[in-house]
Order: structure tokens, then sequence, then C-alpha cells
């Protein structure tokens, strides 16, 4: 299954490229701005950062608990760190270290976890981040954004850098659809409506908005009319969208390439059941780790495709 398929939508950028790209940009931009890595600067893209600005980077080997807390000390001394790993080894190693040296005391600390879900393919489960996001919206005070294409990954990049205190961008590997266009209008905790619609309402992050996207085309087809939302950050959530979408469809569908538990189902659910409640199916990983394949073979076999949306807002109607 190749993401964006049905729609023929062009493929741009990985986010985790992207969102290198822009740090050096703002490496450029802010003196203060640091990195420190755990030896995986070539794939969480921080490598072009160190290209650039060698004094401002600091690789501490495969030690991320300790690059948590050499971040957390830069931030006490006034500079602005990002920090980065593959998703599961930042959120699921150092998860302490986050909640009492970053969380706690509210350290201007940016953690940047790649290479999430099960979309990474071959590297295989002990690589998959697929808890991170539960994990990272766990945190208090944390603010928690998984965008889902190079100009969206770019724009949450800046937003991020400007906000004064923790937070946590998700990245991933393969080549993204294009969602967004040039000059797009992206507001930092507003859900995007990508597409209008009466019947039913997709809503998705990251990778799987394409999916979300190719359903809601398969779905106008039989003449069913699909709204389709883009929620990008999950903290601060925006409930006024996603309870208006409840409100006018009357049914929601949920998918994201994260497991059931701790994700964007259980936030929409939560906004949902104590505001307009109505039916949702949800679209996830369900409660398994993945195994190793093509990115492919993985979302296909593991039912992240725009064609179990499409089920399940069948089964929905």
């Amino acid at each position: 299954m190749e993401i964006g398929k049905t729609l023929n939508l062009p493929v741009g950028k990985a986010t985790r490229l992207a969102f290198g790209e822009t740090l050096r940009e703002l490496g450029a931009e802010d003196p203060n701005l640091v990195v420190v890595d755990a030896d995986l600067n070539n794939s969480t893209r921080t490598d072009l950062f160190l290209k650039d600005f060698p004094d401002r980077f600091f690789n501490v080997g495969i030690a991320e608990s300790n690059m948590v807390g050499v971040a957390a000390g830069l931030a006490s001394a006034g500079k602005k760190p990002w920090i980065s790993s593959f998703a599961t080894f930042m959120m699921s190693n150092a998860y302490d270290q986050l909640r009492m040296s970053v969380a706690f005391p509210g350290c201007n600390v940016k953690v940047v976890g790649s290479h999430c879900g099960i979309s990474i393919g071959e590297d295989g489960p002990s690589q998959m981040g697929i808890e991170d996001l539960g994990l990272a919206c766990s945190l208090p005070g944390f603010v928690v954004v998984a965008p889902c294409d190079e100009a969206s990954t770019r724009l949450a990049t800046r937003a991020l850098h400007a906000h004064d205190g923790p937070g946590y961008l998700r990245t991933g590997r393969p080549n993204a659809p294009i969602i967004y266009g040039e000059g797009v209008t992206w507001e930092f905790g507003k859900a995007t409506t990508l597409k209008e619609g009466d019947d039913l309402t997709v809503i998705a992050s990251g990778l799987m908005v394409g999916a979300a996207l190719e359903a809601a085309a398969v779905l106008a087809a039989d003449g069913i009319s699909v709204r389709v939302l883009d929620v990008h950050t999950f903290k601060p959530f925006d409930e006024a969208t996603v309870i208006r979408a409840a409100q006018e469809t009357g049914g929601l569908v949920v998918v994201e390439e994260h497991l059931a538990q701790g994700g964007l189902g259980s936030i929409v659910a939560m906004t949902v059941s104590r505001h307009h409640p109505v039916p949702i199916r949800f679209v996830n990983l369900g409660d398994q780790f993945a195994e190793s394949a093509t990115p492919g073979e993985l979302l296909d076999k593991y039912g992240l495709s725009y064609r179990e949306v499409v089920d399940a807002a069948r089964e929905l109607l």
C-alpha cells in the first residue's frame, strides 16, 4: 500500500528531513539555539545543523537519559536546546528524566521523536515508536505536535521554537504525501479542516492524513460526504473544532499510526464524551507490536490504510 496512491497525491520530503532543514534555518536566526543528539544525527537529520554550527552541537552518544539532563542544564543556562532520537528511544528510555528534569521545572527544551510508528519498516519493533504520543501527552506542560507533511513540519518546528516551554515534535522516516501547498495557513493548536463534509468526519494525524483524504475520495464516489480534519496538535487540543464536527456530522472515525491507548483516539473520545457524544470508530495499531517488513507491507498487514478507514466509515453509517 502506498499512501496517496488513490488520489495520486504528490510525494514530498520526509518530515524528519523537513525538520532538519528548518532547524538549520533557525540556527542561523537564533544564536542561542543548540542541539543535543544521541548518535543518530544522520537519521534524525540534525546532521544538517551540525554541518553549519558544529560549536553548538553536542553528541552525547547512545545515552538518551543523559541527553535530557544535558539539555535541561543548557536550558537553565539560557540556551534553547533541541534534542532528538528515535521516538521510542526518546520517550521510552528517557521518560523519567523528561518528567523530572524538563516537565516538572518547565524547562525550555524541545524534544524530537523521529522514526515514529510502524512505517519505519525493516528496522523492526524495537525501533518503532508506537506509544510516544501517549507518553508525551502525559508530561504536564508539554506541547505535543504530530505534523503530516513537510510544509506543516516546517511550521510546527518554527512554532515550537518560538514557544517558551517544553514541547514534543513527532517526525517520520518515509517520504510523506504533500497535503499543504505554498502559503498554507497553519495555526499552532488549531485543527485544520482539509475537506468539508456532512455525513461523518475522519480525524487523522501524521502519515494517516493522506489515508484519510484517500478514504474520503472513495466514499465520495458512493455519495457519502466526509469531513477530514488534520489534528496536528495534541496538546493544546482543539476541542472546539472536534466538538463542532461531532455536532454537525453525527459520527467520527479516528485514524492514527499509534497504539489504541493514549493517542489521538483517546483524546477525541474524552472530548466528545464530555460535550457531544456520538458514535466513534477507531483505526489504529490496536494492542500489539508490529514486525519487520517494508513500510507498505506493514501498513497493509496492520490495517493502517484508506481501506480500513472506508470500512470503519461504512460500518458507522
